[in-house]
């Protein structure tokens, strides 16, 4: 009788040791799953901020062509301030050499 008792004894304690190192082996593959998932999430991430700066550097772009479109031309200011410039000093008290 006590050798079936030793042996019932026995059989639950494998059975709980393998309770144990199966519910350990789950935590394990968990963890190991949430690190795929934050790797993963972290490379999307990191992707969608270079797109990002990819976009933001091309509307800079176009930007900057149509200022340049829409830009007035004052070529006539550049050719009085030439002319200015060009002028002898005067007699008129209000110039002020630079």
């Amino acid at each position: 009788m006590q050798a079936v008792k030793d042996k019932l004894q026995d059989m639950n304690a494998m059975r709980k040791a393998k309770a144990e190192a199966k519910a350990e082996e789950k935590a394990e593959k968990e963890i190991m799953q949430a690190r795929k998932d934050i790797a993963k999430e972290v490379r999307l991430a990191k992707e969608a901020e270079a797109a990002m700066d990819l976009h933001v550097t091309k509307a800079g772009e176009r930007a900057e062509k149509e200022i340049e479109k829409h830009a007035p031309i004052d070529r006539n200011a550049n050719s009085a301030d030439q002319a200015d410039s060009m002028q002898p000093p005067s007699d008129n008290p209000t110039y002020t050499a630079m």
